[in-house]
């Protein structure tokens, strides 16, 4: 599913086109990097992935993250990437109900 309406930035457009490998019915990438400590305009280090995907029937929670964690393994930190922090929320198509939990609030976040 794309996101229509929705201008993704660079990072977020390579996250979201990895994650088509999944063949997924649902697909939404949020670039939470706003409400994190260290943030300025431009920055891309938090993300938040909703998907919803036939591959992750069977699956337990650990093993679905293993496969978004392989799709974006060259955009994370760790392997010389810019993403710092991805939040995963994987779903099988019959467990999905229409709606992620949102994100908790970072201790670190820009005050208002």
């Amino acid at each position: 599913m794309a996101m229509t309406g929705v201008v993704m930035s660079v990072l977020q457009q390579q996250l979201h086109d990895r994650l088509q490998a999944l063949a997924p019915s649902v697909l939404q990438v949020d670039n939470e990097s706003r409400g994190h400590g260290g943030y300025f305009e431009g920055k891309e280090s938090h993300f938040k992935v909703t998907v919803v995907s036939a591959a992750f029937e069977g699956l337990r929670a650990v093993q679905r993250h293993q496969k978004v964690y392989a799709l974006a393994a060259e955009l994370l930190s760790a392997n010389g990437g810019t993403i710092h922090a991805l939040a995963i929320h994987a779903y099988s198509p019959t467990e999905w109900t229409g709606q992620a939990p949102d994100s908790p609030a970072c201790a670190h976040a820009p005050k208002a």
